[in-house]
């Protein structure tokens, strides 16, 4: 440990253990045990209780008077486990039962602190960081600590509660690795009593007739089987196995949600599989078959358990409907991802009932049973369901489903974006679902166009995406902007689509949206804009209604960028300008000189910091097109010979010094943001490499005045990098690149800005100057 630091801390141990003292915040106990964690890393943590008895005091008062704070004790807790993860240290600790009166089923357990969640959270955070040799098995099991833990899984915190469940997990680790060097151990008698404790709470579990205690076992042993592959994990499942395969003979079956994701993360028989995967469809067989005469879609319906419990569920009130339905869609979501996802996968009925469910929610369906009027009056107008059902049909449009089908889809999300009832947060949801759904229908291999179906279904879009764009809520106007543009970015080039969108007036109130209150509308609207110009869309008719027609999309987006009073609108049109420049657009390379020039004497004023980083990457894109790819689009490299590494054409170097891009650059490295000034040296430097050949022996008249690039460093070293560099020749620009140390100035910004503050002693310094230790210019407040 620093020798400063040992000092302090005598001190810092002092004010922790007086109650009276106001100690410093959760985030620095946090720092102090992230800077113990570091010092012990290196240094035995034995010798350090040894060497600092203050340590030992500190610890021993907490035991004996109990009188700290909740935050302090959970500290403390935490810190002797970090201590105890060392095996003699542990050893140490115990000899004076500092371990057991802490963490031992008569210590921390019976104190008035104990009700805190933080302290809960403490006392198992530091069993997790002992729990890491043999010695840390026995206490575990003899001090009545894992009875502790078992007790926690059913914590009313939830954070607690899965805290304890990660624990158990560890523990059982443990104990099996170290119980046979990796081999499986084939008689229960032969584990060490920790995993024994652990696995036989885990089987009693599964016998209870309580769905949490149920729940909580199924998690443990989910979390076993996808962090532990070891050959004991098989032992553990064929102990196991018979206990979960009995849940399914319960009626109703308890947990089956924990059940399918037990049964997906181990080896388990296909049969338990399919079983649980019946019983998870059973809420969507419901809805297919209260809502419609035939029988329901074979397969779904057949063979599974336990219905009319579910329908009593569905019925029983309109939330516990609502959190059984969204509960199975997202799971389903979740289970259609994985690579050991069922199979075969019930693609059309799981389609068929998702759509129907949709309709429940918009009122379309026509109810064929009682049930069925029930759902109608439960699920009408219910966000939460739509946002669910919406979801997961977007992901259901990866499967091959029959063209009716698919109809079916394009009708119900036509009628979601149409329907005046439906939330911003449903039509976001509506309008992610139908790209999706338009990107993944009938496609034909290799080819990325819409299908003829589509294209019906696009004609009957836009009219409801005009509607939605002139929305009064402006979440709606920013959606269907997002829409518009992904879009044009998939099928922009599409003759059949061009058509299409030419016949509407969308590109038209898309522009118009440039002029928005809301800057989240206008930053969407500049995105589109410039979608649409990239694809030669924009709206072309000019009327007195829309004047801004009359002028071009350049000089509008100029003007964002130089008057937008809000940040995000002027972030969107450097993005659209980077991607013009890059992309070789009309409007830019007709005079892009002016083009660069003018962006970036607007962004070099901008106080946005997030402006400037684009600033930057534009001009980075300008001098890697006429520097590095002379093929690219940039009038300053035409008739140059190709090369792997061009070198800049003297006129190229004289258009520089006439641009502010280097001067923009230059005065970057000071910048206040990080991130800019490392975006600016990593651009000077790759501006030094292109350069470095370019400057030859030079005649005395044609050097570059060395005052003046002395001044201008000098300048620059004393933080005036506001000042203008005024005219520059090319040797002068090329003078100052090689006089910078820009290697060195991007190691320092590769540090964290607050790297000196961080120091240990810095951080025992804060926390007592918070409570009047220490004079006050001693403190590092930053």
């Amino acid at each position: 440990m620093d020798p400063e630091c040992s000092k302090l801390l005598p001190a810092l141990c002092a004010v922790l253990a007086d109650p009276r003292q106001l100690v410093a915040d959760d985030t620095c106990l946090e720092k102090l045990l992230d800077w113990f964690k570091t010092v012990m890393e290196t240094e035995s943590s034995l010798h350090l209780l040894q060497d600092h008895p203050c340590l030992m005091e500190l610890l021993s008062h907490v035991l004996k008077t109990q009188d700290v704070s909740p935050r302090v004790l959970s500290f403390v807790l935490r810190l002797v486990g970090i201590f105890a993860a060392q095996e003699d240290c542990f050893q140490y600790l115990q000899q004076g039962e500092l371990l057991l009166g802490l963490f031992g089923e008569t210590g921390a357990l019976s104190w008035t602190a104990w009700n805190m969640p933080s302290v809960r959270s403490g006392w198992i955070q530091g069993l997790c960081s002992l729990a890491h040799h043999p010695s840390a098995l026995h206490f575990l099991a003899d001090s009545g600590a894992v009875d502790t833990i078992f007790a926690l899984q059913g914590d009313p915190s939830l954070f607690v509660a899965s805290a304890a469940s990660q624990l158990l997990v560890h523990i059982l680790a443990l104990a099996m690795q170290g119980g046979a060097s990796g081999s499986p151990i084939s008689e229960a008698a032969a584990w060490p009593i920790c995993a024994q404790k652990i696995v036989n709470h885990v089987e009693e579990s599964l016998h209870s007739k309580a769905t949490p205690q149920v729940t909580q076992a199924l998690n443990v042993l989910t979390t076993t089987f996808g962090r532990c592959h070891s050959p004991w994990t098989g032992v553990l499942w064929g102990r196991l196995s018979p206990p979960v395969a009995c849940l399914f003979e319960r009626d109703p079956i308890p947990a089956v949600h924990s059940l399918m994701d037990l049964l997906l993360s181990v080896a388990s028989p296909q049969e338990l599989r399919t079983q649980a995967f019946g019983v998870l469809l059973q809420p969507l067989a419901c809805i297919l078959k209260a809502t419609t005469q035939a029988p329901g879609p074979p397969g779904l319906l057949d063979g599974t358990a336990g219905s009319s419990l579910t329908v009593d569920a569905l019925l029983s009130s309109k939330s516990a409907c609502v959190g059984l339905l969204c509960q199975t869609l997202a799971h389903l979501e979740e289970l259609q991802m994985l690579p050991q996802c069922p199979c075969p996968w019930p693609q059309v009925p799981l389609l068929g009932a998702t759509v129907t469910i949709l309709r429940l929610c918009d009122g379309s369906v026509d109810p064929s049973s009682s049930m069925g009027g029930r759902l109608c009056g439960t699920l009408g107008g219910c966000v939460r369901v739509q946002r669910a059902a919406l979801d997961f049909l977007g992901t259901l449009s990866q499967g091959t489903s029959p063209l009716e089908l698919v109809l079916e889809v394009f009708a119900v999300l036509l009628k979601t974006l149409e329907s005046p009832e439906s939330s911003p947060t449903v039509l976001k949801k509506a309008f992610q679902a139908t790209l999706r759904w338009l990107q993944n229908s009938h496609k034909t291999p290799n080819c990325s166009d819409l299908s003829p179906d589509a294209l019906l279904f696009l004609g009957e879009l836009f009219p409801i995406l005009q509607k939605r764009l002139c929305s009064p809520c402006w979440e709606v106007r920013d959606s269907a902007l997002e829409f518009l543009t992904h879009l044009i970015r998939h099928w922009g080039g599409q003759a059949d689509f061009r058509e299409a969108l030419h016949s509407s007036e969308v590109p038209t109130l898309a522009r118009q949206l440039l002029q928005d209150p809301e800057s989240y509308v206008r930053a969407s609207a500049v995105g589109t804009a410039g979608q649409l110009s990239s694809r030669g869309l924009q709206a072309t008719s000019a009327s007195p209604e829309n004047p801004l027609a009359q002028q071009g999309l350049l000089m509008d987006l100029m003007h964002i960028l130089s008057t937008d009073s809000e940040g995000f609108p002027r972030r969107a049109v450097l993005r659209v300008f980077t991607e013009w420049l890059r992309d070789g657009h009309a409007d830019v390379i007709r005079d892009t000189e002016w083009f660069v020039a003018t962006v970036l004497q607007a962004v070099s004023r901008d106080l946005d910091w997030e402006v400037r980083m684009q600033g930057l990457e534009l001009a980075q894109v300008f001098l890697i097109q006429a520097m590095g790819q002379p093929s690219l689009h940039c009038p300053y490299t035409v008739g140059l010979p190709e090369a792997t590494s061009p070198r800049p054409h003297p006129e190229f170097l004289q258009t520089l010094c006439r641009l502010p891009l280097f001067e923009f650059a230059f005065c970057a490295l000071l910048d206040c943001d990080r991130p800019v000034a490392q975006k600016a040296c990593d651009l000077l430097l790759f501006l030094r490499d292109k350069t470095t050949h370019c400057s030859g022996p030079q005649e005395a008249g044609d050097s570059p005045n060395s005052a003046s690039v002395e001044a201008v460093l000098q300048r620059w070293r004393e933080g005036e990098q506001g000042q203008p560099l005024g005219d520059l020749e090319p040797e002068a620009m090329l003078a100052i690149l090689r006089s910078l140390d820009l290697e060195g100035l991007q190691g320092k910004l590769a540090k964290s800005s607050d790297h000196v503050e961080k120091s240990p002693q810095s951080l025992l310094q804060d926390m007592l100057a918070t409570v009047g230790i220490l004079e006050e210019n001693e403190a590092d407040c930053y």
